[in-house]
């Protein structure tokens, strides 16, 4: 089902980086040009089960215009680019499957401007969403994208990240106003305003949001803010099963309340940040939710959803009120990750990610577990449940051909149970290199061969991030 980075195809065009090109790197950038090997491991590698598949060299990048002449001097040679942010993407973008150029931007810390008034922010690429939350916090204000990982915001615009607050808040899709991108020709590009909404010509900026480095390479953008809400709570559910759990968030959304987090943790999920964690959550499918707005309207929320969740067999119903009761609670869901590994050490996770419907999340979920309970292999489950997405990670023995192609064709079975569904192959991965056949499936001839044209009139040369969601 999906591309294997050391394929044939892939090795055949790779070839060694032109000396010339590395002599002109280096005139310009000196040491902050690596041909080191650990270095370019580092760059090498994500959080997908692919095997390590390095660049020829890293390039740190410390402004725009550095990016735009590392993609200029590539482009001269047709050597392929390939961005990076902090290495926590889960589809294998960041591997080097033709070699070339790893383009770090992780430099780029700048928080350019803060607009209170207007609610808005612009930032260089490589600012992380905690980065921009701990300097927002004075001014009563945040940015709710939140996908768990510290991840920086040009990868979570890159990739058109979403998460735990997308329920209420939206993706990056809805929370990115403008961009600078250095486009395959290495040149500069702004897209968008900070007005609210625009009519203003095509939709440039939300191209390049969810085009995974392969149309441009991001540098700066600008994104909308929220206010802090006046009350905030947070509140855990434990449930017989997880088909109750998940129909208890179906029925919550279908009534229109405004729930900001509604997490799914299966028994397995639970089970494991406990251990990793030290919490002592009862060991069951489970909800954690957090409602957000005024006092009294909190307190209604509240109380429609455990009235809901008491009618399919929820549980201990319990508050976190406290700031630091809330921040534990969150800290342990978005450690589920490594917490799942820990349980099951010298383990892979093959992470697949899908959204369909919210009328069709119960149907997808129960079927999804009993097809992991069937096959033997450790798994667990976590969901932003509230709008429709869902992920179950298979844990695999690292090198265990068999057990790794058990776990990919159970994969294959769930994302096209979503898509038969009309729902979708990644509800936020993205596509990578792990998806790329189901999004043939999803989008159609006619769609991948719009999406080729595009690419070819932003990236001539073919060299951002090749054999990235579709076959080159």
């Amino acid at each position: 089902m999906s591309a294997v980075p050391h394929d044939a195809a892939a090795q055949a065009a790779r070839r060694p980086l032109p000396e010339t090109l590395l002599a002109a790197l280096r005139t310009r950038f000196g040491e902050r040009c690596s041909t080191t090997e650990a270095v370019r491991l580092q760059h090498g590698r994500d959080e997908s089960p692919f095997p390590v598949t390095p660049p020829d060299a890293v390039v740190f990048c410390e402004s725009s215009d550095e990016v735009a002449a590392v993609v200029r001097l590539a482009g001269e040679h047709r050597v392929p680019v390939i961005p990076y942010g902090t290495g926590s993407s889960l589809e294998g973008h960041l591997l080097a499957v033709q070699g070339g150029l790893s383009v770090d931007v992780s430099r780029l810390t700048r928080i350019l401007r803060i607009d209170a008034d207007d609610l808005t922010a612009t930032v260089e690429a490589g600012v992380t969403r905690e980065q921009l939350n701990a300097e927002l916090r004075s001014l009563g204000l945040f940015f709710p994208v939140d996908p768990g990982a510290n991840a920086s915001l040009g990868g979570m615009a890159a990739t058109r990240a979403s998460g735990t607050n997308a329920v209420r808040y939206g993706t990056m899709r809805e929370n990115v106003l403008a961009l600078t991108v250095v486009t395959g020709r290495g040149e500069l590009v702004h897209t968008g305003t900070r007005a609210r909404k625009s009519a203003a010509g095509y939709d440039l900026t939300r191209l390049f949001v969810g085009s995974e480095g392969t149309l441009g390479v991001i540098t700066e953008l600008t994104v909308r803010l929220v206010p802090l809400p006046e009350a905030v709570s947070a509140a855990v559910c434990h449930f017989p099963d997880v088909a109750s759990a998940v129909r208890t968030t179906i029925q919550t959304i279908q009534l229109g309340v405004p729930i900001a987090r509604c997490e799914l943790l299966d028994v397995n999920a639970v089970r494991a940040v406990n251990r990793q964690s030290g919490l002592a959550l009862r060991e069951a499918p489970m909800l954690l939710m957090e409602f957000h707005g005024s006092p009294a309207g909190v307190k209604e929320q509240a109380e429609t959803v455990q009235a809901i969740a008491a009618e399919l067999g929820g549980e201990d119903f319990e508050w976190a009120d406290t700031p630091e009761e809330r921040s534990r609670l969150w800290a342990a869901r978005h450690r589920a990750y490594f917490a799942g590994l820990q349980q099951h050490p010298g383990t892979r996770s093959v992470t697949t990610d899908t959204c369909v419907p919210i009328s069709r999340l119960a149907e997808i979920v129960e079927a999804s577990v009993a097809d992991a309970e069937a096959s033997g292999l450790p798994y667990y489950i976590v969901g932003h449940v509230g709008d429709g997405n869902f992920h179950l990670a298979y844990l695999v023995r690292d090198g265990d051909a068999a057990e790794r192609a058990t776990a990919e064709a159970m994969s294959e079975r769930m994302v096209r149970r979503a898509i038969a569904m009309e729902g979708t192959c990644s509800g936020e991965h993205g596509i990578g290199l792990h998806k790329m056949a189901f999004l043939e499936e999803e989008a159609g001839a006619g769609g991948i061969a719009l999406m080729r044209a595009i690419k070819q009139a932003l990236d001539p040369f073919q060299i951002l991030n090749p054999g990235k969601i579709f076959r080159n």
